[in-house]
């Protein structure tokens, strides 16, 4: 699972570059024939890769429900995000990611419930939520790439 980690954190990375390389603006903006904005994506990561892997396995999530009902799956941009936000999914980019590399390796997750995600892959175990999730997050940063260029 170290590979896994290591694509994760190097995924949030790039991540992080977004959010400093852009305005406060520019991370709101939805650009026409979209529907969501940079900041969206990368807070909607943040959400998914903590359902997939806590929620599923039974344990207390580190995002607030308030996040989980704004960028989990089927929503979609309704408002700016000020910069205390921002800056508070920038802060959480790698400390999930962190705590979930020391949970894992503190054998935390015991228990899964298996879980079908929209491209029909049936997730039935932390390991394979784990690499989903990285499946996941690459899909999302080609469409923040996307975005980019309609800025």
């Amino acid at each position: 699972m170290d590979f896994a980690f290591d694509v994760a954190l190097k995924n949030r990375k790039l991540l992080k570059s977004f959010i400093e390389n852009h305005t406060l603006e520019e991370l709101n903006k939805v650009p026409r024939g979209f529907n969501n904005n940079i900041i969206w994506n990368i807070a909607h990561t943040v959400v998914t890769q903590q359902l997939l892997v806590y929620k599923l396995s039974g344990l207390p999530m580190v995002v607030s429900d308030e996040m989980v009902e704004g960028f989990k799956k089927g929503t979609k941009t309704e408002r700016d995000l000020s910069q205390s936000e921002v800056d508070t999914i920038k802060g959480l980019l790698f400390s999930t990611i962190e705590k979930t590399k020391e949970d894992y390796d503190d054998k935390v997750f015991q228990t899964y419930n298996q879980y079908t995600v929209t491209t029909k892959s049936t997730l039935s175990n932390v390991e394979e939520a784990i690499d989903f999730n990285n499946f996941h997050e690459g899909i999302h940063l080609g469409y923040i790439l996307a975005l980019r260029k309609s800025l």
